[in-house]
């Protein structure tokens, strides 16, 4: 086993704003370099409001040339939904082939029973849309998503020609007082590093945290993002250390991590050498 202190990350304190159950992987992966992992999910999930159009696009699920998957979360909300309706996924002749933005969602796809027939090379919505957009001139496209998600990409899909079939299939929450006091109890002691899955989770950290407090904690840690809608809400707040992981693999997001501290090492050594 490769010795712990010798990564950057170690004795560093990493938070990571999504949830335990999706973590596990990434949690012991830090750990094993010495890092002090906290848990603060700042994105939580509901059903829709109303199932209205997610159960018509399920009653006729075999009836769609492909179904596109951003997310685990849409995955498990369709096949929780379908088992609700007594249309449980593995039961259904004929399922639509699946597309989805990253690997994480690939297999929670593949899980759920569906054959993946294509992993964006470019893990967001615009890289989906951009690399499988020619396929589907004239074919019929189920999106089930957040009612928060991004309008981007079914608006290229449409461009494509693609005969989008858009519906909410889980919504996410706004953040609380009690996740509030979280955060701050969080953040008391400082943090190194706090890891980004989405632009909803900036964004309800922006408002936990305030403008106020922010300065104070970007001064310490960099914020880690996992895909450009990631990124880029990161940087549209006026953060300026961000990492940007290359893709949505574990793999990918620890060696964000490790090298942004690396490089700040580098730096602080130099600098105090040049002193």
């Amino acid at each position: 086993m490769a010795d712990a202190t010798a990564s950057p990350l170690h004795g560093k304190v990493v938070l990571i704003t999504r949830a335990a159950a999706q973590s596990n992987q990434l949690c012991e992966e830090l750990s094993v370099r010495g890092a002090i992992v906290k848990l603060l999910p700042l994105v939580s999930f509901a059903p829709p409001e109303n199932y209205d159009e997610l159960d018509a696009a399920l009653s006729s699920i075999e009836t769609f040339d492909w179904i596109l998957f951003t997310s685990a979360n849409a995955v498990q909300a369709v096949e929780r939904r379908g088992e609700e309706l007594g249309r449980s996924l593995d039961s259904l002749a004929k399922l639509p082939p699946a597309a989805a933005v990253g690997p994480a969602t690939s297999g929670a796809a593949e899980a759920a029973g569906f054959s993946v027939e294509f992993v964006a090379a470019d893990h967001s919505g615009a890289g989906l849309a951009r690399e499988l957009g020619p396929e589907l001139r004239g074919k019929k496209v189920f999106l089930p998503r957040s009612d928060r998600a991004n309008e981007d990409l079914p608006a290229a899909l449409r461009r494509s020609g693609a005969l989008v079939t858009e519906v909410v299939a889980y919504r996410n929450l706004p953040p609380s007082g009690t996740d509030r006091n979280k955060l701050h109890e969080s953040l008391k002691d400082g943090v190194d590093g706090i890891l980004f899955y989405s632009p909803s989770a900036v964004q309800n950290f922006l408002d936990l945290l305030g403008r106020e407090r922010l300065a104070t904690v970007q001064g310490r840690a960099v914020m880690v993002a996992i895909g450009h809608a990631t990124s880029a809400a990161l940087s549209s707040a006026g953060i300026q250390r961000i990492a940007r992981a290359t893709d949505t693999t574990t793999k990918a997001i620890v060696e964000a991590l490790e090298g942004h501290l690396a490089r700040t090492k580098k730096r602080s050594t130099v600098g105090a050498k040049d002193e």
